[in-house]
This record gives structure tokens, sequence and C-alpha cells, in this order.
């Protein structure tokens, strides 16, 4: 096995006393989160008293069809409080470990393309709430005006249900509801739903099979375990709570053959006919990347031939997804037969539209590389900086082979912030395992704009630190004495010559993350190609993105 050494920081200020200032870069520019329109301040304070899960955490099987689990009578309640609003359009309802949001803006964007008016409600937002609900034909998020309005004549019923309900109405609940009221007051076509967590007690597992024209299930992994009843049969078990009676499911995958049963079987106990994304007439290529519509993008082959007549069959060759990766590109062909199937039930779906949409989708955070000005605006000008979500051990190594396709010899650095509930060694290691890393900077980032779910930087280390050693890779901490002997008299000097060995540091400051991990990589690669990647989370992706702004 090739060692590596990893060089890691004991403390979150990096022990350069001295050295540290002559580290510092001019700017002291710190990173800003985004700030809500005033107009919505009543509607932002309104739901931000109101329990909220993603900032608190999810409790034990909470999202399991059991005792335990939420209870979907308070969002039946609510609905009915609120007129049924879900009787007033079809719904397109998404569950599944990765790939839900992707998958429901390329579905939108289909529909949109062949003139539909369309609801699509994903979470969680990058920078505003609004993001959280797109409605109309163009699919941009809720205007404050629309949404205030909303908010204030649905306001007393609202209250009135969380009197009932005792308190007990979550902050997505009420969101939720908001959204599906949203969809009826604006006449939609049909919706796209994504759900929040799991499927069988999700907020939005309320939708009756009158009122669904299909369910997607896109991919099933181990993330929110705990919540999920702790093993991956379980989380497909409350995945598939989304298949309801005669309704078609869309299977995404490829899923292990034992999951795959499992979801197969619930199908078939509901009568609901199934299509397969992962299909054996499903065929894929990704040919090369380049630029589309000013973005870089991908130049795939898409061919699907379902059995299920000619509506079913489609031939795409030379489609430009600017959403990159091996995992987008099976996103896209998931959301393609979800419109296959749709255009089976009757809906108006024309090749043409089904090209435009997927070419037209494009989400921020998901393989994202910044352009040069917006490198320059952080304080990081001649960078390449791509800025992804990724979380998991999956989704880890989605972006890895994202970036061995794009940029197949650059070195990285990388500046990580997660969430506490996330599987921090796997996630660790799947990047240890990967290309070589010059430098790795752990810090911190609010998770739905609180700390109680925020892994503070000194713990993220010692993950890595962790996995490290269990992957064979000598560390060198900075207690002994080689660390001293390199980086005490001059930081940058020291950076130089340590070439083949990965720098790890603990740094509270997201700004100063970026600051040091970008001049280490421009120190270490000079004219060698050379990325810095932001990732661990969406919340820090959106840290650096609301800085943009």
């Amino acid at each position: 096995m090739k060692i590596r050494k990893l060089i890691v920081s004991q403390r979150s200020t990096l022990t350069h006393r001295k050295p540290l200032s002559n580290f510092q870069l001019e700017s002291k520019q710190c990173l800003s989160s985004y700030t809500e329109e005033p107009e919505l301040e009543g509607f932002c304070q309104f739901i931000g008293s109101l329990k909220n899960y993603e900032k608190s955490g999810v409790p034990k099987d909470a999202g399991t069809d059991s005792d335990d689990g939420f209870d979907l009578g308070r969002m039946k309640r609510l609905m009915t409080r609120l007129g049924n609003p879900l009787s007033n359009f079809k719904s397109v309802h998404i569950a599944g470990t990765k790939g839900k949001g992707s998958t429901a803006a390329y579905l939108s964007n289909i529909l949109r393309s062949e003139g539909y008016s369309v609801g699509c409600y994903t979470s969680p937002h990058m920078l505003s709430i609004r993001e959280r609900m797109s409605v109309g034909k163009m699919g941009k998020p809720v205007s404050s005006n629309a949404l205030n309005c909303l908010f204030h004549s649905i306001k007393r019923s609202l209250n009135e249900a969380i009197v009932l309900e005792n308190g007990c109405l979550s902050h997505f609940e009420v969101l939720t509801a908001v959204a599906f009221a949203l969809f009826a007051q604006e006449n939609v076509d049909i919706a796209i739903i994504e759900a929040g967590l799991g499927g069988a007690r999700d907020a939005t597992n309320v939708i009756s099979s009158s009122e669904l024209d299909a369910s997607i299930i896109t991919t099933i992994g181990e993330e929110h375990l705990a919540a999920l009843g702790g093993s991956l049969e379980s989380i497909a078990m409350a995945k598939a709570g989304i298949i309801k009676h005669g309704r078609p499911v869309i299977l995404g995958g490829p899923f292990l053959p034992h999951i795959d049963r499992i979801l197969r079987d619930r199908a078939s106990s509901m009568f609901s006919p199934i299509v397969s994304a992962s299909d054996a007439g499903v065929r894929t290529s990704i040919k090369g990347i380049g630029t589309f519509k000013g973005r870089p993008s991908q130049c795939c082959d898409l061919v699907i031939e379902l059995d299920h007549g000619s509506q079913s069959s489609i031939e795409l060759r030379d489609l430009n997804l600017s959403m990159l990766g091996t995992h987008q590109l099976q996103n896209a062909v998931t959301a393609t037969c979800a419109a296959l199937c749709l255009r089976n039930q009757g809906w108006r779906i024309s090749n043409g539209s089904i090209r435009a949409g997927l070419e037209n989708t494009f989400l921020p955070g998901r393989s994202q590389f910044l352009t040069s000005k917006e490198a320059e605006k952080l304080g990081l000008s001649g960078s390449t900086v791509l800025v992804d979500g990724a979380h998991t051990k999956d989704s880890a190594k989605a972006l890895l082979e994202t970036i061995q396709t794009t940029f197949p010899d650059s070195r990285l650095a990388i500046v990580v912030a997660m969430a506490s509930d996330k599987d921090h060694l796997a996630f660790a290691k799947e990047f240890l395992s990967g290309k070589q890393l010059e430098a790795v900077f752990l810090t911190e980032a609010d998770i739905a704009g609180g700390t109680s779910r925020t892994t503070s930087a000194t713990a993220l280390r010692d993950c890595w630190i962790q996995a490290s050693g269990e992957l064979g890779i000598e560390v060198l901490h900075d207690r002994m004495t080689r660390y001293r002997e390199l980086f005490e008299d001059n930081f940058i000097s020291s950076t130089r010559d340590s070439k083949h060995e990965t720098i790890v540091a603990a740094q509270n400051s997201l700004s100063d993350s970026l600051r040091f991990a970008n001049q280490i990589l421009r120190e270490r690669t000079r004219n060698e190609p050379g990325i810095l990647v932001v990732t661990g989370s969406l919340h820090i992706v959106s840290l650096v993105l609301a800085s943009l702004n």
C-alpha cells in the first residue's frame, strides 16, 4: 500500500502563533448568511416559533411506520382545515436517500417545457425559504409578496390548528401545508412533491391514490438510520410508504437485490405498476465534458425502451446536462422514466420537451463550479472552486468520480463542515481513498440556522485522524517534533517543502479555512491543475453562495 502522510493540527487556531500571522491573506472578509426580505419577517417569525427538526435533529424511529413515528393525523386534520388543497391538482411524490431534489427539478422542467403550470416543493433551501416552493411555467421561487399574502390569508386557520394539536405542529408540517395551499391557489396543473424524511410518516405523505399520478423512489442508502429504524431494510420500508394503491411507481436505483425486492413486494401488495430506471432497456453513456449555455456540462446519450408500448420509449443523443456526474445522469433517467409514465397516462409530453427540460435544469450546490468572478469575490482569485453538498459516503464517492471525469489530473484541497448525524468516518475514508489531497480543513457551519446539529471542527478532525489510521495512512500530529520542525518557523515555506504530505487542520472560521486551503493548494500545484472543493453539507455550500449575493 502506498503511504501518504497527514499533517494534523491539534487546535482550531492551527497552533501557529507567529507563523499563522504570516499565513493570513490580506482580505479579512467574513462569509455572511442570506437574510430574507423584510416582507417575509412575519412569516419567518411564525414558522421559526415552531419545532424545527431540521435544526434540532429527528427523534429515534420518527420516520418509521410505527407507534414511534410522526403522527400523520396532524397533517390530515390540517389539510381538512385548509379545504383539502391536494384535491385541486395531481401530484408526483418523490422519496429516496439521494437524488430527490435533482429528480424533482428535472421532472418539473420537463413538464414546464411542455407548457404546464407546475408546483414544485423541495427541501432544504440554499438561501431563501422561498426556494422550497416554485410555481407556474417559469420555475422561479414563489415571490415574497405571493407567499406573504397567502400566509396572512390562512394564518388564522394555522393558529387554530396549532392550538388544537397542543402546539405539536412542526416547522416542516406547516411549510408543507403552505406549499399545498399555494399550489391550489395558483391552479397548478401538477405538483412535484419531495418527501422530507423517509416517506411513510413524512408530512408530505397525505396524498391519496386519487390525487397521485405516480410515486418515485430514487435511491436507498444509510442516512438518517436512527430516525428510520436502524437498517437499510427499514429505510427501504419507510421510503416505500409513499407507494399508493393502483398508482405506478418509478424505481430509480440501482438497488441492492434484497432492497429491490422490498420495494417490489410493497408495489405488488399495492397493485402498483413498476417502472424501473435501471431496467435492461435503459442505456446511457457520458461522451465528454464541455460547456453548454455558459456552464460546464456533460454530453450524454440516453436511450430508454420500456415494455409499456411506444409511448414509453425515447432516444436522446448528444444530450447536454449541466449537472455533472453519473449520479446526475441516473437522476435524469429516473425523471425521464417518470415523464414517460405520465405520458402513458395521457399527459401531453413530447420528446423535445423532455430534452429541453433536462438540458435547462441546474441546481446550485450540486457539483457547481464557481465562475472566476465568483471565486475572486470570495478572495480566491485564480482558483477553480467546486461546491457540492455531498454528506454521505455514496455522495462523496459520486463527487470524486465527477472530479475525476472533469479534471482527471487535478490535485485537491477540501474544506468540510458536516451535521452531527452524518457518518463522518465513512465520508473521510472515501476522500482519503480517492485522489491526492493537498489539504483538508475541517470547519463549522450552522445547520438550518442553528448550532445544535453542528459538528465541531475538532471532532471532524479527529474522525479524519481515525480514518487515516484505519486506512494505513501515516499521521503526523502537531504535538510531534517533526510537525514543529516543519511549521514553527515559516508555514508557507514548509508547505512547499512538504509537497507529498496532506495537511489536515481544524479551523472554526469558514472564511479562514477557504483562504488557508487555497493558499496551500496554489503553493503546492503552481502550474498544475488544482481544485478547491467545499463540501460536507448543503449548509456550508449555502454560506459560500450567500456571500456571493
